[in-house]
């Protein structure tokens, strides 16, 4: 994937910051991967120290990820604050969030060392933004085209690869990767849309 990013510009990706990746992936979605490249495996090792479930931990990362994403315009560069201490944040707080749903349902107390307690989010508050969230994304989705929402569902809710979609769909490959990215300009459009409404 990071490959078929590397057509989109002639500007050589290595050398942008993480911010400026992050501020350009909101006009050109799929620049967005190169930070999923940069952070993917040191977040999921995090979120396993957290979860110690690898479903979790990975299903953790995919819900920090998307935060990041849509929440791309929140971030600020500060002195002494880097990207990746915004994205180490978002994921600790979606990581203690699942951890303490997952302890409740297993009937488990919750232990976390002290040093953890800091990161925590307030529940409610977590809560209300989910939901918000969760309501924008369904709203944004149904005024999508079918096989755009679709094609939206199968990868990033169900998480479907795109080989698996490509199996179950009947597409080439290279007509799942072209679908997923005109779905997400939709999607970008729609939600945009919705949220300054």
């Amino acid at each position: 994937m990071l490959a078929d990013i590397m057509d989109l510009s002639t500007t050589d990706l290595s050398t942008l910051t993480d911010a400026e990746v992050l501020r350009r992936s909101q006009k050109e979605p799929d620049l967005f991967a190169v930070l999923v490249h940069r952070y993917e495996a040191a977040l999921l090792r995090r979120a396993r120290k957290i979860l110690f479930s690898p479903e979790d931990a990975e299903e953790a990362v995919q819900d920090a990820f998307t935060k990041m994403y849509l929440y791309a315009d929140k971030y600020h560069a500060q002195e002494g604050a880097s990207f990746s201490s915004w994205a180490y944040t978002i994921l600790n707080r979606v990581a203690y969030t699942k951890y303490v749903a997952r302890r409740k349902e297993s009937g488990q107390k919750a232990e976390l060392d002290p040093e953890h307690y800091e990161a925590l989010p307030d529940a409610r508050a977590e809560f209300i933004e989910d939901l918000s969230i969760r309501n924008e994304v369904i709203s944004a989705l149904a005024k999508l085209p079918e096989t755009a929402a679709k094609i939206l569902r199968l990868q990033f809710i169900e998480g479907k690869t795109q080989e698996e979609i490509s199996e179950s769909e009947r597409l080439s490959i290279p007509a799942v990767k072209t679908r997923v990215h005109r779905a997400k300009k939709l999607f970008k459009e729609a939600y945009d849309e919705q949220r300054y409404e």
